[in-house]
């Protein structure tokens, strides 16, 4: 049950958060508007008066103004929309990377909230919450019939207030009272730990919080293994659904010494952006492999590009989402923000990936349980509604399967990795020879 939690957990998070962004500023130049246009605005104002005036029942005005907007929006690509100021603010949590709240991941089973796993050094650790417990009530309130995200939101909250958890857990005949205390929770954007000789870097999601975590964790590993023992790094951004442009430029950055990282591009020609790295190797230019899945998206896409052109790492695994397109952010005040496509991104070889995905260098499928076969647990840029089509998609699109086993033994990707850099197996792209990159002439 464990695996499925874990790959629908992944699909949402895919749904909800495969975004570049890139923070922009209130008044953004228009052309003006022609009359035929105006007319238009005219009958979608007649229409809001009439729908107003003799629905059957009286609808919520905000509500009609806003799914308005949003139906424009959503008409353009699958990622641009609009955000009321909730929904603003949610997003400016989840990119800062810390919140009010009780520090557990959770998903949903059986109506139910289900406890994934507590964060450790969390007020929900400290209370004794385990992985596996079931939330039925919040404060009194039934969970059943809320949404995982309604749950979430309760659940977070300002720093020092208490909450009331009501929980079922395995064994224990009555439910479980707990009250708990909301604290900072920092969330880890970069888990790590030393797989014998080699060091296992695990990127969750591109948060303002992702190039620190990923310093520290880089000195704990060479802390923990010698120079000269270390076989060398596996960078996973398997399931990671992206998040901070400027955070996946710094990630790149970390691992390669000079060159471009990506470059993007908007409605103009002129509209050219190019990042670029700086000297400097975290890795000490130990061999890398970056694996990828259907799960890796957007700013985890221009990672795995940059290292993959570059000739820095092997990249191993399924064909990535093929989220190539750059959202801006676009305050509108206490009115919310705009999240609007307003570039698409290319790799160093000028490369758009849109609607295609990085193709590994080297394939390796991840096989599914068996309570998960004969499911469509693929994800894919390419099979979202009104994407934007890509420059080199073709009809084969992009995604693969977005799955990785909760047991690390089970892992075949992995284990594949860990074998090459060990040297147990061998693959003509690795180790990637840098002098071979290829780089955009353009």
């Amino acid at each position: 049950m464990i695996r499925k939690l874990s790959l629908l957990f992944a699909g949402a998070l895919v749904g909800a958060s495969a975004v570049s962004l890139v923070y922009g500023t209130n008044g953004t130049a228009a052309n003006a508007a022609g009359t035929e246009t105006y007319r238009q605005l005219a009958i979608f104002g007649d229409i809001f008066e009439r729908v107003r005036a003799q629905y059957v029942t009286p609808p919520d005005e905000k509500e009609l103004v806003e799914s308005a907007i949003n139906g424009m929006l959503t008409s353009l690509d699958p990622h641009s929309s609009y955000l009321n100021a909730d929904a603003a603010q949610d997003m400016r949590v989840q990119t800062k990377g810390e919140f009010g709240g009780l520090g557990i991941e959770v998903t949903m089973e059986n109506e139910l909230v289900k406890v994934v796993s507590p964060i450790d050094d969390t007020p929900a650790a400290r209370a004794g919450v385990l992985a596996g417990d079931l939330i039925e009530k919040i404060d009194g309130e039934e969970v059943r019939g809320m949404t995982l995200g309604d749950a979430v939101d309760k659940m977070r909250g300002p720093v020092n207030t208490p909450i009331d958890l009501s929980i079922l857990r395995q064994g224990q005949q009555k439910p479980i009272k707990i009250t708990i205390v909301r604290d900072v929770i920092k969330v880890k954007a970069v888990k790590h730990r030393v797989e014998g000789d080699v060091g296992y870097l695990k990127v969750t999601s591109f948060t303002e919080k992702t190039t620190d975590d990923l310093r520290e964790a880089m000195e704990a590993i060479q802390k923990e293994v010698p120079e000269d023992e270390l076989k060398g790094y596996v960078l996973d951004l398997r399931l990671n659904p992206g998040g901070l442009l400027d955070q996946a430029v710094n990630v790149s950055d970390a691992f390669l010494d000079r060159g471009e990282i990506v470059s993007t591009r908007g409605r103009e020609a002129s509209d050219i952006a190019r990042f670029g790295s700086q000297p400097g190797d975290l890795a000490n230019g130990k061999p890398m492999i970056v694996l990828i899945n259907g799960g890796s998206a957007s700013a985890s896409e221009i990672v795995a590009g940059a290292l993959q052109d570059h000739r820095r790492a092997t990249v191993l695994g399924t064909r990535s989402f093929g989220k190539g397109s750059v959202q801006t952010i676009i305050p509108l005040g206490e009115n919310g923000a705009l999240r609007l496509t307003t570039a698409l991104y290319y790799t160093p070889s000028g490369q758009s990936i849109q609607g295609k995905g990085i193709t590994p260098d080297i394939q390796v499928e991840q096989p599914l349980p068996e309570d998960l076969q004969g499911v469509d647990v693929s994800r894919g840029e390419s099979d979202l509604r009104g994407h934007i089509r890509g420059e080199a998609e073709g009809e084969e699109g992009s995604g693969s399967i977005a799955y990785v086993p909760q047991d690390p033994e089970e892992d075949e990707q992995l284990g594949y990795a860990l074998d090459l850099l060990r040297g147990d197996k061998t693959d003509p792209t690795f180790p990637p020879n840098p002098d071979k990159a290829v780089m955009n002439q353009q």
